[in-house]
């Protein structure tokens, strides 16, 4: 058989207009043609040692899935994607899969690696589509052992699915009224919709998983009730809500917000679908986001589908030392968004009814790197300035809530208010206690905290099996 030809362009996305786009919050990214995912499935060399796989945080079956998808076996492309990953058309669109996967793919070493991510979401899709939400499902008798998961986001609900597929009787307990944890309140509707993660929560409850909403685990019960009442294993996936300042004068002023409580209004009291839904939030003019992680993005772009006139991202190093995903940076200029790099505030100036009207400001220039690698910035002498603005959104990352660290005797606890976790197999100082997520590593992405879920799930199996 002859040697395949090597394609290294991969097939585009098509998006929507970004002047258009600018203004909706429909999703971004349109998805791929049949003929396009098909023609970029080709792309694929089938290798016999996929570096592809060991990029996956949750072992995908990649090339299998592809195969399946390029010779018209949808339903068993759909079963390859699921045997592994619980929530395939999320990952679709908010992995970063040019970090994981496709930076493994041999295809990048010459050109454009091969669109794992942009194929996945057109199989997870046509899967919803069609009904087949059980792909992947083994058939495993149930093991008699119970499971508390708390937190129904990524983690959680990624370690309930591998639990309840290994046969174990799961609940999953959500503090919020509606399951998803940050793909609901955290991402936008143009990025992620919430009808998609509505669907991949369904499938997890369609495996025997209980879902429990409006439960706060530290308040209505705590972890020792959990396993006083039952639980053989109980896993921590809570998240980490509590958001950080900048610390400076001024932060205390009207119509500063962090980037939680502005994307939470949009997502959860659906400020996305105005004038139907009316949700108190101030769009603001003129608006200024501080931070430069894919949260940033996702503020600023959302001030601009809420009328904003001119959005900034003030962002204290340069665009190379960002930690948002480069599509992400590019969809937001595309899109209007202004980057002040090189830039740091100094103060908020409010006016006479405590309102923010300016922030003060100060450039920056970079020295040598610090301990994340990043070159640190240092302040210029003698460059301040200030920039009117009538709104401000810190988003600088997230901290643990403390609510259950502070009610569960003998759990360990590391800097920042992270939980003691091994991080391999979830296990704290606690037995029959696992975490994972951002409440183990602080803020991370969707797949991180997906493959923390799986990792302590294989590991509670295991527990509860040698019980």
């Amino acid at each position: 058989m002859p040697k395949k030809e090597l394609n290294l362009k991969r097939v585009p996305m098509p998006h929507q207009d970004p002047k258009v786009r600018a203004r909706n919050f429909d999703e971004v990214a349109v998805g791929y043609s049949k003929a396009d995912a098909v023609a970029e499935a080709d792309r694929c060399l089938q290798c016999k040692k996929p570096t592809c796989k060991e990029g996956c945080p949750v072992n995908v079956q990649i090339p299998e899935f592809i195969k399946a998808l390029r010779e018209g076996d949808m339903e068993a492309s759909a079963q390859a994607l699921k045997e592994k990953n619980s929530l395939p058309a999320v990952c679709g669109r908010v992995c970063p899969q040019e970090q994981q996967c496709e930076k493994s793919c041999v295809l990048a070493r010459q050109g454009a690696p091969v669109a794992i991510g942009r194929l996945e979401r057109y199989v997870a899709d046509w899967a919803l589509k069609h009904k087949t939400e059980q792909a992947g499902v083994p058939a495993a008798g149930p093991s008699g052992r119970k499971v508390a998961v708390v937190g129904a986001g990524p983690a959680g609900l990624t370690c309930a699915a591998d639990l309840a597929k290994a046969g174990h009787s799961v609940t999953l307990f959500e503090a919020l009224h509606t399951a998803g944890g940050v793909l609901k309140y955290g991402i936008p509707e143009f990025r992620l919709p919430k009808s998609i993660v509505q669907s991949e929560v369904d499938y997890v409850t369609s495996l025997g998983v209980e879902l429990v909403l409006d439960n706060v685990v530290g308040r209505t019960e705590t972890v020792d009730d959990l396993l006083a009442e039952g639980f053989d294993a109980v896993f921590l996936a809570p998240g980490a809500g509590a958001p950080m300042f900048l610390n400076i004068p001024g932060e205390n002023l009207n119509n500063v917000y962090s980037a939680n409580e502005f994307l939470t209004r949009i997502n959860l009291m659906k400020a996305y679908r105005f004038p139907d839904m009316d949700t108190p939030i101030r769009a603001g003019k003129r608006v200024a986001v501080f931070g430069g992680g894919n949260v940033a993005m996702d503020a600023a772009r959302c001030a601009l589908r809420l009328g904003a006139q001119e959005v900034f991202i003030i962002y204290r190093r340069s665009e190379d030392e960002m930690p948002a995903r480069a599509e992400e940076r590019e969809n937001a200029k595309e899109e209007g968004v202004i980057f002040k790099l090189l830039t740091n505030p100094l103060r908020f100036i409010g006016d006479d009814k405590s309102n923010v009207r300016a922030v003060q400001c100060y450039e920056m220039e970079l020295g040598e790197p610090d301990s994340s690698g990043r070159r640190r910035p240092i302040a210029k002498p003698d460059t301040e300035f200030e920039m009117e603005i009538d709104t401000a959104i810190i988003a600088l990352g997230t901290r643990p809530n403390p609510v259950i660290p502070g009610t569960t005797p003998g759990l360990e606890l590391k800097g920042e208010g992270l939980i003691a976790t091994d991080l391999a197999t979830g296990r704290t100082s606690k037995k029959g206690v696992w975490c994972g997520g951002d409440m183990a590593t602080g803020s991370a992405t969707v797949i991180s905290a997906m493959g923390a879920g799986k990792r302590a799930a294989a590991d509670i199996d295991a527990f509860l099996r040698a019980l």
